[in-house]
């Protein structure tokens, strides 16, 4: 063991070193993935230093995410005491369904989810727990919709149509889990949106009367605070009065940018979260930890433990159900995500929080203010958001994301709203200064003018 953590560790200076000498991995084409790199298995092991070489290889081919030349996707960057968590995490080995394998993880656990309920502003007897990742937030707060709405659901099985809303620009696993639980995609009513993506909560009351009118059972609103694409968010507060009004169950998915909860600044973002039942968030996206991290909270408690909670007798054999976090969860067996948010938490403080979401929107700020000053470009996207949504010399947003890519120059995805593509930039990565941006957008223009305009 001693010698497998060395090993870990001079692993890890090869990737350090990777990060900075070539901060986006060369891609290696799918097609020729297996020639390139040796990832068969055999019937007999590889001696140490093999082992090795190959890890190092493997290391030097894997896109680096923590780089600063990485804006591809709703997570990036390495902070250290979250990472410090996780590796802690996987030595102890806990699985976090009972107190008497979990031991003080489980108050760890409780503790951030009752810090979480907190900012969010819900009653104190307000409860959670954590998912596999934001789709799942998702799926547990739709089971609990539905189970609120109809009790009988969970022995009998749906007897009526139910129907759910969303907005059209809201993350595809809200569609996905209504297929996966039993309520059907045809039932997912999508909502439309205004000029910045944010569901309009005039249609969404429309949808609902009509359903309604039709004989349907409507039960579950998803509203996001911070959209896929455009990083938009729903006017909870609205949204709210018309769940109120039909007694919906509101969920409110803050996978992408729940993290404002933490920010004086931009907790406005989501006014009226605490008219919300269900409320998720991701941690390895604005807080920078370590995938995976998904908090779901939820006002109602009773309904968490209904929801999830099956007796077993070989394995609840000690404590109480408030510290046998197995009866509120999705899983059984469940590794501990929990240590390396709190991990970062407890370092950091809940101030340190609130400067790792707010320098994402003043990264933001810094691209969306060049852009604004440079003429070859056009901006698509708009303040409060850390998605920076762009064209550059009109130059296809597919072809220009693809070719920064091939080229092992920059990792940046693009996306589509109201049919328009351009480049998305995402200032997710709290480790960015000022610096990176501006040679993010150099890097691009050099690119253009050397490569691509030639």
């Amino acid at each position: 063991m001693q010698y497998d953590i060395a090993l870990f560790s001079e692993l890890c200076d090869t990737l350090f070193e990777a990060e900075i000498n070539q901060p986006v991995a060369k891609p290696i084409p799918t097609s020729e993935l297996y020639n390139q790199l040796d990832l068969s298995l055999h019937k007999e092991g590889i001696i140490d230093k093999q082992l090795k070489n190959t890890l190092k290889t493997v290391i030097k081919s894997t896109p680096k995410t923590a780089s600063k030349s990485f804006f591809n996707q709703l997570f990036g960057g390495r902070v250290g005491k979250a990472a410090l968590g996780d590796l802690l995490a996987v030595m102890l080995n806990n699985s976090m369904y009972t107190y008497k394998v979990a031991g003080p993880q489980v108050g760890i656990e409780k503790q951030v989810l009752k810090a979480i309920c907190k900012l969010a502003g819900y009653k104190n007897d307000s409860d959670g727990t954590f998912a596999p990742g934001g789709s799942m937030s998702n799926m547990m707060a739709l089971i609990m919709a539905r189970d609120h709405k109809n009790e009988a659901i969970r022995a009998e099985g749906l007897s009526k149509q139910m129907t759910l809303y969303t907005s059209k620009e809201s993350h595809y696993s809200i569609s996905k889990n209504a297929a996966l639980t039993g309520i059907g995609r045809n039932q997912v009513r999508l909502v439309n949106t205004n000029s910045k993506g944010e569901m309009l909560a005039d249609h969404l009351e429309e949808l609902v009367s009509k359903d309604i009118n039709e004989g349907f059972e409507p039960f579950f609103v998803n509203a996001t605070a911070g959209t896929t694409v455009l990083g938009a968010f729903d006017n909870v507060d609205n949204i709210s009065k018309v769940c109120k009004k039909y007694k919906l169950w509101l969920h409110v998915d803050g996978a992408y940018c729940g993290g404002v909860i933490f920010s004086s600044k931009y907790k406005h973002l989501i006014k009226g979260l605490e008219h919300s039942d269900s409320f998720s968030v991701n941690a390895h996206k604005m807080l920078g930890t370590p995938l995976s991290c998904s908090i779901i909270v939820t006002q109602h408690k009773a309904q968490l433990h209904h929801s999830f909670s099956n007796e077993a007798d070989y394995l609840y054999q000690t404590d109480g159900d408030d510290f046998n976090l197995g009866k509120t969860s999705m899983q059984c067996g469940r590794r501990n995500d929990a240590l390396k948010i709190w991990t970062l938490w407890k370092s950091v403080g809940t101030n340190g929080l609130e400067t790792i979401v707010d320098k994402q929107f003043e990264m933001a700020n810094l691209a969306r203010d060049y852009i604004n000053n440079h003429k070859d470009y056009t901006l698509y996207s708009f303040n409060d958001s850390i998605s920076v949504c762009f064209n550059y010399k009109g130059i296809p947003a597919n072809e220009l994301c693809t070719a920064l890519y091939e080229n092992s120059e920059l990792m940046v995805g693009f996306g589509k709203f109201n049919n328009q593509e351009f480049v998305r930039m995402v200032t997710i990565n709290s480790l960015l200064e000022k610096e990176d941006i501006l040679a993010f957008f150099k890097t691009l223009e050099t690119f253009v003018s050397n490569e691509l305009l030639n």
